[in-house]
């Protein structure tokens, strides 16, 4: 039996008041909050992020043969982004890799994809960041996010959903479009686009059924994937009337997280049911694809969709507009930093990426970052690959720095005391300075540096574990 092992999606920590819009700009925002991916997360940290949640609900990634990556905003044109995650995640090297995009569809289609692959485990991830023009509705109707599933045969590990059947229906019309490296994503007139995607999804949906068997009273519920509200209304109404539970599409505590839309739904539809019960994804995006799974009674790990909707801290409207370089800001006087060499990165990238460290067999003590000799006992050559990333850390000591370059100044270090031995200064993210505490506890991320001569320079940091911290507001 095929289908989903685990799935989990990740909501960055900052959320955005759209209220906050219109007190600055006299219109514009609406009700409710967006979720604000911070100044050095993009895309690809954002699926690093999920997707290690899946990886650690007990599954071997020895076991992943391949990974599909899905973003409307690839960090490179001509690069991909999957071997990036590839990297972070520390897969073994005989992973196939495969950017599913850039378009809004790329998720679902490489959902699809991984249901019906011979391939023993598939990573379908995906990871977005939104935004447009100040006081447009792609600026508050947007949301970022990052999504992950876990999809293989039951002979990996249990399911916590059966795949039933799918069906997918295209048709070419123009309804929105955004050419690469703009900001504006442009639209037609929405009835034009919601009427396409009316026919579209109802065709898919009775197709999708019939190969199950299935009538729509037979669905528990369903989570909708659309660009707008209007898509899918039709079907959306026709469910409710037959007693189908049409899902939150969390549009007004999220926001549209684009190509990152389809896995968050599917986590959150996932946690929210019970076993036994059929449920469903429709994803509408330059057409129609229907996913039809059942729940099943294994659990899923790490914090639910609805959690990380309940958390987050408020973030200025000003510092979102700086974040986002439509409000050009000016940086501390310090020299911005130089391009990362790409020989010395890929020399080191067990360590860069990966985060893993060495620790010498004779003495156990932990080097960070790796070292050929020890500073017990001076072995040489003597270590063992030790993975810290998903280990915690207490804050041993920190300076607040608002002279180094930063797009977000100031910037924190801490020096880290690492659970099991270890010791290194990280900069701390997604905290204000106000808050940091000696003895704090954290946990680590993948971020971005910063970008020179187009190159995307990444390392871990550090970001308060849940709960050591009350939720503010940005600096």
């Amino acid at each position: 039996m095929r289908g989903i092992i685990t799935a989990s999606g990740y909501l960055p920590h900052w959320r955005l008041e759209r209220s906050a819009i219109a007190a600055v700009l006299g219109s514009g925002g609406g009700a409710g909050t967006r979720s604000v991916a911070s100044y050095d997360e993009d895309p690809v940290t954002l699926g690093v992020a999920a997707a290690r949640v899946v990886l650690a609900s007990g599954i071997d990634a020895e076991l992943v043969d391949s990974l599909s990556f899905a973003t409307t905003a690839p960090v490179y044109a001509e690069k991909s982004g999957a071997p990036l995650l590839h990297a972070a995640l520390r897969l073994p090297g005989s992973v196939s890799t495969l950017d599913a995009g850039p378009g809004l569809r790329g998720a679902a289609s490489a959902l699809r994809n991984a249901l019906h692959s011979s391939d023993r485990l598939v990573a379908v991830v995906a990871g977005d960041v939104r935004t447009g023009l100040a006081g447009s509705t792609d600026e508050s109707g947007g949301g970022d996010a990052g999504a992950a599933v876990l999809v293989g045969d039951d002979s990996v590990g249990p399911l916590v959903a059966e795949f039933l059947g799918d069906a997918s229906a295209t048709h070419e019309f123009l309804d929105r479009w955004r050419a690469p490296g703009e900001l504006r994503v442009h639209a037609w007139e929405e009835r034009f686009g919601q009427q396409r995607y009316d026919d579209l999804s109802v065709d898919a949906w009775d197709r999708a059924l019939a190969a199950c068997g299935l009538t729509d009273g037979d669905v528990a519920r369903v989570a909708v994937s659309a660009p707008h509200a209007r898509a899918g209304a039709v079907l959306a109404k026709r469910l409710g009337a037959a007693g189908v539970e049409v899902t939150d599409r969390l549009e007004r505590s999220v926001g549209f997280c684009g190509a990152a839309h389809p896995g968050l739904l599917v986590a959150d539809l996932l946690e929210r049911s019970s076993p036994g019960e059929v449920v469903a994804l429709v994803s509408l995006a330059d057409g129609a694809d229907v996913t039809v799974l059942r729940r099943t009674e294994a659990t899923m790990s790490g914090p639910t969709v609805a959690e990380q909707v309940d958390g987050g801290s408020a973030l200025p409207y000003g510092k979102y507009l700086a974040w986002r370089g439509v409000l050009p800001v000016q940086p501390p006087n310090r020299p911005e930093p130089a391009r990362m060499s790409a020989s010395a990165a890929e020399r080191r990238s067990d360590w860069k990426y990966g985060f893993v460290g060495s620790r010498d067999r004779s003495s156990g003590a932990l080097h960070l970052p790796p070292a050929r000799v020890s500073y017990l006992g001076q072995h040489v050559d003597d270590m063992d690959p030790t993975p810290v990333a998903d280990r915690r850390a207490t804050v041993a000591t920190f300076t607040v720095d608002s002279l180094a370059y930063s797009p977000s100044p100031p910037v924190v270090f801490a020096v880290c005391d690492f659970e099991g031995g270890g010791r290194l200064p990280l900069e701390l993210t997604d905290v204000a300075a106000a808050d940091v505490r000696i003895g704090m506890e954290v946990e680590m991320t993948f971020r971005r540096i910063g970008t020179a001569d187009g190159i995307a320079n990444y390392f871990w940091k550090a970001r308060p574990a849940p709960g050591s911290v009350t939720p503010g507001e940005a600096d």
